[in-house]
């Protein structure tokens, strides 16, 4: 078959949740008020990290970071989707395609790293108190992000580069919600097989390595409990990783959903369908997570929220 050289591809089609024009106005308006609430709710976990001064310590800084993370997650590609259904015009160009893939692959691997890199600051705090405080300093925060981002972007820009060099054929249907990485290598015409080995080979350093580190941490946290003496010591202890690990659950159980009915070889429909799952639900949930399980956000929280109510 002839294949048509990747510079003549002008755009792409995403099929989207649904072709049913009455199912249409409910998705909008669901995903609509999803993404509200995704970006207030971790807009103020943000600001009130920011503006409470006992929330200054490293924990509560890679959460703001983690807010952060998810509202680019999140506006990278449901801006698009909501467009798409309210203008019923499914395209998006080659460009925007490839820069919403770049942006996608970027923020979904610093949100790994930085569920581990938060996995590693509960171990210190709780395996080594004495010395968390040293350990934890400004400087290892801040280079632990930088180096987060840098490892995001270098792993999105090899992923993106490889996809440049494929040329597609007439069929440039997407059936999903946005530019995923799988489905548009099953639309090239050429050999994929070099980017196929490489989505393998990242998925298996910065899909595996990182849960192995964040498992790690965990039984050393939970060995380190079982040795307090006092029950309330346990719990406290307990209470301090409580939210990181429902987040933690949260995002990798809905990531191993999406690969498990990838593997079933369920409708491409149902496997974009359960995508939802970590793309929106899960960077909606996080503030509620971290807000409703911690007494000193609440507190932070309920401060903003009413003083912004006298400032008005």
């Amino acid at each position: 078959m002839e294949s048509e050289n990747r510079t003549e591809v002008s755009e792409f089609i995403l099929l989207g949740l649904s072709e049913d024009p009455e199912l249409l106005p409910l998705l909008f308006g669901l995903f609509l008020t999803m993404y509200l609430v995704t970006m207030l709710g971790n807009l103020l976990i943000i600001l009130a990290v920011g503006s409470a001064s006992h929330l200054h310590t490293p924990m509560y800084f890679f959460l703001a970071n983690l807010s952060f993370v998810d509202i680019s997650f999140t506006s990278t590609i449901v801006p698009k989707m909501l467009v798409n259904i309210q203008t019923q015009n499914k395209a998006i160009t080659y460009a925007g395609c490839l820069t919403q893939l770049y942006f996608f692959m970027v923020f979904i691997c610093m949100d790994n790293l930085l569920l581990t890199v938060m996995a590693y600051d509960r171990y210190v705090a709780i395996c080594h108190p004495l010395y968390y405080v040293v350990i934890m300093n400004p400087r290892l925060c801040g280079l632990l992000i930088l180096v987060s981002l840098f490892i995001s972007i270098m792993s999105a820009l090899l992923h993106s580069l490889m996809v440049l060099q494929l040329s597609f054929c007439t069929d440039l249907k997407i059936p999903h919600f946005f530019c995923e990485l799988a489905q548009i290598l099953k639309l090239a015409c050429s050999d994929t097989l070099i980017n196929n080995i490489l989505v393998y080979l990242m998925t298996s350093l910065l899909g595996v390595g990182p849960l192995s580190g964040i498992l790690f941490s965990y039984t050393r946290i939970v060995s380190s409990i079982l040795r307090v003496p006092s029950t309330n010591g346990k719990v406290k202890a307990f209470s301090t990783c409580g939210s990181h690990l429902s987040v933690v659950f949260l995002f990798y159980g809905t990531c191993v959903g999406v690969y498990l009915s990838s593997a079933a070889s369920l409708s491409p429909r149902r496997r974009a369908a359960a995508s939802v799952m970590y793309t929106v639900v899960t960077p909606m949930m996080n503030p509620f997570i971290y807000s409703l399980r911690n007494r000193d956000m609440k507190g932070a929280l309920r401060k903003l929220t009413s003083g912004t109510s006298s400032f008005s």
